[in-house]
């Protein structure tokens, strides 16, 4: 009753203004759904500008109104991030003046404003009114040098052992260069045994991950989640964060808003943040000509190195207002109802679930070889392997997309390393690590491939040095990380990263391994290999063609007939993209000792592909 007392007092005072009684019943039935109020409705629709309708209340209320706040008029201390969530009052200081405040009021609370700073109140000269939009401009902007330094030191501060900024400890530095001598000493005392040994441990580490990828392929299709039920949800919803890191983006923001405008979340209690380098004029420039709604809003990151998109984010974390959090690339068209799903799961789930990782599908896997190998591997990734991970409890190495967390959570584990260049990866292992669970939900995101070999190149170059990253951070207290872990998830662990940088680094000298016996076995006389040769030829073999078999296997089987279409014959690359992904591995190995935190840029474009009609 109360609530409907405050909407009907609310719904007058707007008339009064001038806003007609159609709208104001139209917005008033949506407050009374989302758990809001009128005047949050009505400027969310986009159907009134924000400056007009609090320029409004001033006038009506004799107030005076002030538009843009100079941020040179207020102090910086922590309490201004709490107005980039909340933006409804700032302290303005002058030099030959007594300082005044700044407010954006809630309609309800003018009478009350009027008669107390009002041209005949007590305290008339002393308060302006403004918008949330001044207020949070206003508040990023004198707060800027701060937040970009805590973005960039906050993790290493905090938690400086499980931040990538120092690429190698000492300890491990000393434990790396003496058993690199031990293995020379070994290797020129004994080569062949040194060699056999190497071999073995190798082909142990690559079958052991083979069959922890075979175990997946039995993980069937989790059931979707009913859409009825995400339809016609009966509780209030709370506020949704979207954050999307744009850098020379220009291209594809048109592509990117209408996506974001799919998605079934009231306009009311979503908060999209646009995060753009500072000097991306271009980008920034897209996005004020694309127009985009009162929800979205522009997040301008200072220069600071290292300019890396989870510094960005980062950054605009300090600004999110949603319980709930998640991260889209530039290229991204999620399913409408994603947010939805994500939103019941985080219901239903235990309080430990911090994140979600919805699916990735690649929409354009029949331009390229490239394109079509890559929709396997991810088919692979997020529709099998990370599902399974998720149901049996295992730590999961996020996507760089369309992961969804509790933000309260996201907080309390440090966000995303700035230095980390695959950030998801390891956000996933650190939440694990702290005693946090991660999971997976049904309806996808669809994103393109790289077509173009020097691209993808360079994108997996960095994944592979992000991957390398979190490994040497995991590992600096192997021990420790394996009590917070447990021992069967830290077992996981070392299998799905150590395993893959292993498999990619080691998969050329297998190659060459086999070549080499099968010539001296064309040789005459045959040359007759010994029991022991035959039992690391058969586990080469059984690795090689094995990891090419899964590879197909896990990712064609959760795929729709079209993008089996799509793939067509382009599967029979599968080596060739396995070398590919070994030279990847290797440029990342110089890379991490020339530039570790250089940040190879994937360029986007808008998506020619046509999206499956039941998804």
């Amino acid at each position: 009753m109360e609530s409907l007392s405050r909407l009907k007092c609310e719904a007058r005072l707007l008339h009064v203004l001038g806003i007609s009684k159609p709208m104001i019943a139209r917005m008033a039935k949506r407050a009374a759904v989302n758990g809001t109020s009128v005047e949050a409705e009505l400027l969310a629709s986009g159907t009134i500008e924000e400056e007009a309708y609090f320029a409004g209340l001033a006038r009506m209320y004799g107030l005076p109104f002030l538009p843009e706040i100079d941020p040179s008029l207020l102090v910086d201390h922590a309490y201004s991030d709490t107005q980039l969530a909340e933006p409804r009052m700032l302290r303005l200081h002058y030099s030959d003046r007594p300082p005044i405040v700044a407010i954006a009021p809630h309609i309800l609370n003018m009478e009350g404003l009027a008669k107390r700073f009002g041209r005949n109140g007590p305290g008339a000269g002393t308060l302006v009114v403004t918008t949330p939009t001044a207020i949070r401009r206003a508040s990023w902007k004198v707060g800027e040098n701060r937040r970009v330094g805590q973005a960039v030191r906050g993790l290493f501060d905090t938690l400086q052992p499980l931040s990538a900024r120092l690429v190698v400890t000492g300890d491990q530095g000393f434990v790396a260069g003496a058993g690199l001598c031990l293995i020379c000493l070994f290797s020129i005392m004994a080569p062949m045994l040194a060699a056999v040994i190497s071999h073995l441990t190798l082909s142990l580490f690559h079958t052991a991950a083979l069959l922890l990828r075979m175990a997946a392929v039995s993980h069937g299709r989790r059931p979707r989640v009913c859409e009825a039920k995400l339809e016609h949800g009966s509780d209030v919803l709370p506020v949704y964060t979207v954050m999307v890191a744009l850098y020379r983006e220009a291209d594809v923001v048109p592509q990117l808003l209408a996506a974001l405008d799919e998605l079934e979340w009231p306009r009311s209690l979503l908060d999209v943040k646009l995060v753009c380098e500072a000097d991306d004029h271009e980008t920034i420039e897209a996005i004020r000509r694309s127009n985009p709604g009162p929800h979205v809003e522009v997040v301008a990151v200072p220069a600071m190195a290292p300019r890396t998109k989870p510094k960005a984010l980062t950054y605009a974390l300090a600004g999110a207002r949603g319980e709930f959090l998640t991260i889209y690339d530039a290229e991204d068209r999620p399913h409408p109802q994603q947010l939805r799903e994500a939103y019941h799961a985080f219901r239903l789930g235990p309080p430990d679930l911090a994140c979600l990782q919805a699916p990735l599908v690649i929409g354009n896997a029949g331009e390229s070889w490239i394109s079509a190998i890559f929709a396997l591997e991810y088919s692979a990734l997020f529709r099998r392997l990370l599902p399974a991970l998720g149901y049996y409890r295992m730590p999961l190495p996020l996507g760089g997309t369309s992961n969804h967390f509790k933000t309260a959570l996201l907080r309390a584990s440090g966000g995303w390393d700035p230095y980390n260049v695959t950030e998801d990866a390891d956000l996933g292992m650190r939440l694990y690590r702290m005693g946090y669970r991660s999971s997976t939900l049904t309806l996808p995101t669809y994103e393109d491939a790289p077509t173009d070999f020097r691209i993808w190149l360079a994108q997996r170059t960095r994944w592979y040095k992000g991957w390398l990253q979190t490994w040497l951070v995991l590992m600096r207290q192997p021990l420790r990380t394996a009590r917070d872990m447990g021992f069967l998830s830290f077992l996981v662990f070392q299998l799905l990263v150590g395993g893959m940088l292993i498999a990619a680094l080691s998969h050329p000298g297998l190659i060459v391994f086999l070549t080499l016996l099968a010539v001296s076995l064309m040789q005459v006389p045959v040359a007759q290999p010994s029991l022991f040769t035959t039992i690391l030829l058969a586990m080469d073999i059984f690795n090689i063609l094995g990891s090419y078999a899964i590879f197909f296997v896990l990712g064609a089987t959760p795929m729709s007939k079209g993008e089996k279409e799509g793939v067509g014959w382009k599967w029979a690359m599968i080596p060739v993209y396995w070398m590919a992904v070994s030279l990847a591995a290797w440029k990342a190995v110089i890379e991490l000792r020339l530039k570790p935190f250089h940040w190879n840029k994937t360029p986007h474009r808008p998506s020619r592909a046509i999206l499956p009609a039941s998804e």
